[in-house]
């Protein structure tokens, strides 16, 4: 009786070399196929967030979505109670929502528009911003001297802290070296009466500066200057390695909430008195002193333009205008390519999954070396190679058993 394996035995009679090239084909198939799914990056599919889409509120249903790439308003959301400021969260799956004439804060599927939570805030609430790593929601309104922290996933209220007047404008910095006592990751400014108030993430006053012309807006790009639009129709600036106010950039106009060029540092803001965007020069901490001559250039709008957005790409601006209509703007090519209409009377606008990456240092973070897709790689690599060997040497011993027989 023959010694041999009953799975060499019951092996198909083909000339060796024919086996060969049909096993080394299959396992390169097989190779090419898990390795694909490794190397080629996937697209990403933010549901409601993608970087294609921009979020309007205060349109003809309450919010509306525009498709960036095919230029045309793709759905619109039923919100009541006036929308105002709105946001994204990091991964574009929640629309932030403010309604200040139902006293509420919402938490809405970007998707589909339905409602994930909501919570009733006292003081008109029409002001949000997100802390970075997207675990906190401030809401603040005019009628209102406080700012409460907000649990985004249940809109709960988490902390609570009072201020010296009603707010105006909110934003978050990432500027912990220009203030000694603080503890967090980043700054909570906050724009009153006439005054602004830097908190900590614990709500401890780290600073403050005076305005008298009633801060209102505020913009906050990387650097050490800080952007803000004033009730008394000026624009000035913080020089925060300074601690010093700027004499105004502009005068003479009605300015909304503003918006910055990651690329350029470019500062875009509405004037809605001369029915424009001024665009601003990046202002460093020595320039500030001797700051030039502004705007450095306009868009003339065919509208009261009362908010911006700027993909941090730079490519394309979005600016929001009383008449119910939203332009897209070229930025690197300083011109209006579309104009869509999407109805009511827009008050703020989004853009999705489009954040510079920002750290503490305002640079982007380290990159991973070991991630679980590198292991996984790697570990299928290792199967690969002994299972490689493993066949090879089963082939060996088929092999030779032949050679024998024949």
């Amino acid at each position: 009786m023959s010694s041999t394996p009953s799975f060499l035995n019951d092996f198909p009679h083909r000339p060796y070399q024919r086996r060969q090239r049909i096993v080394w084909c299959a396992l390169i198939c097989l190779c090419l196929l898990v390795l694909s799914w490794f190397t080629f990056p996937s697209i990403g599919r933010a549901d409601g967030g993608a970087p294609n889409l921009a979020y309007i509120s205060g349109t003809t249903t309450g919010v509306s979505v525009i498709d960036v790439a095919a230029r045309r308003l793709t759905r619109t959301f039923s919100i009541d109670g006036d929308p105002q400021t709105i946001l994204l969260s990091a991964d574009g799956s929640f629309l932030y929502v403010t309604q200040p004439q139902k006293g509420r804060v919402s938490v809405l599927d970007a998707a589909r528009g339905t409602i994930h939570c909501s919570v009733t805030i006292p003081g008109n609430p029409s002001l949000l911003t997100l802390s970075p790593q997207g675990d906190v929601l401030y809401v603040a309104g005019n009628h209102d001297s406080h700012v409460r922290a907000l649990n985004p996933d249940t809109c709960a209220v988490q902390q609570t802290f009072a201020l010296p007047g009603p707010v105006y404008g909110l934003g978050v910095s990432f500027l912990g070296g220009s203030f000694p006592a603080h503890i967090g990751l980043y700054q909570l400014w906050v724009a009153t009466t006439d005054m602004l108030t830097v908190l900590d993430t614990d709500g401890k006053s780290l600073a403050s500066f005076a305005v008298s012309a009633g801060p209102q807006s505020i913009c906050i790009p990387p650097g050490f200057v800080i952007y803000v639009t004033t009730r008394q129709d000026t624009v000035i600036a913080v020089n925060l390695a300074t601690k010093t106010v700027t004499p105004p950039l502009l005068t003479g106009g009605t300015f909304g909430p503003m918006d910055y060029d990651a690329n350029t540092g470019e500062v875009y803001v509405p004037d809605l008195t001369h029915q424009q965007v001024d665009v601003l020069t990046p202002l460093s901490s020595e320039t500030t002193q001797k700051a030039p001559k502004e705007p450095n250039r306009v868009l003339h709008m065919d509208g009261v333009p009362v908010s911006v957005a700027i993909t941090s790409d730079g490519q394309l601006g979005f600016v929001a205008m009383q008449n119910g209509r939203v332009a897209m703007v070229d930025v690197p090519g300083r011109q209006i390519v579309s104009t869509l209409t999407v109805g009511g009377h827009p008050h703020f606008l989004i853009t999705g999954l489009y954040p510079p990456p920002v750290t503490t240092s305002q640079q982007s973070p380290p990159p991973q070396l070991f991630s679980w897709k590198t292991i996984i790689f790697w570990l299928c690599v290792a199967i690969f190679v002994l299972s490689l060997v493993a066949l090879l040497v089963v082939l060996q011993l088929m092999w030779k058993q032949r050679s024998r027989e024949g």
